[in-house]
């Protein structure tokens, strides 16, 4: 099941190692322009860093996810990678990470410096406020006017989320459920078998 975090939530972890000062941030990100905004953010707070490296993770349908990163001057593929890699680790999507870097003086070597960010990356995730992502199928049924508000709530107390109602010359009920066969099952037999439940379409939630 993929993750994101908290809107609210400001995830941070600091780790020093051979002298050198690592801060880690993730925010909750649904565009390159919140990516953007975090990276500002760090740049400003931590001015005095040597690099800011980052990854992020944009988008819930897994063949179309925008993915990024990079080493902002650090050797090839020894920190936006680690840190994509950490993000995807814990399954997490529209999400951002930045790393500021201080140096300390003392090399770490390449695998230091990868093991450095992943880890940092890593404890930020672990103090963070994750939050499932769930894929709500989204139908709509139809009932006689006479009938729509005993099916309304009848869906609502069995747990359903009604997102609408609708009237025209039949009243239209949209409903979102994780669980197609669930919903069916509970249209069915609210309404005795006679409604028609449609697919719509799907949002993640």
């Amino acid at each position: 099941m993929p993750y994101t975090l908290d809107p609210e939530d400001r995830p941070c972890a600091e780790a020093v190692i051979k002298k050198s000062r690592f801060i880690a941030r993730l925010r909750h990100a649904s565009s390159e322009e919140h990516v953007a905004e975090l990276l500002t953010h760090a740049r400003t707070v931590d001015r005095g860093a040597g690099h800011h490296c980052y990854a992020y993770l944009l988008g819930d349908e897994t063949d179309s996810r925008t993915e990024r990163s990079s080493d902002d001057g650090e050797p090839g593929g020894t920190a936006g990678t680690p840190i994509l890699r950490a993000l995807k680790a814990h399954d997490l999507t529209n999400v951002a990470a930045v790393v500021s870097r201080y140096w300390g003086g003392v090399k770490l070597g390449t695998g230091g410096l990868a093991r450095a960010y992943s880890g940092t990356v890593t404890a930020a995730i672990e103090s963070a406020n994750l939050r499932p992502r769930l894929r709500m199928e989204v139908f709509r049924l139809e009932a006689d006017h006479a009938d729509a508000g005993r099916v309304e709530g009848e869906l609502r107390a069995r747990g359903f989320e009604v997102a609408e109602v609708t009237y025209g010359d039949r009243a239209a009920i949209t409903v979102l459920s994780a669980d197609p066969v669930a919903l069916t099952a509970a249209v069915n037999g609210i309404t005795s078998g006679v409604a028609e439940i449609e697919h719509v379409e799907h949002v993640w939630r």
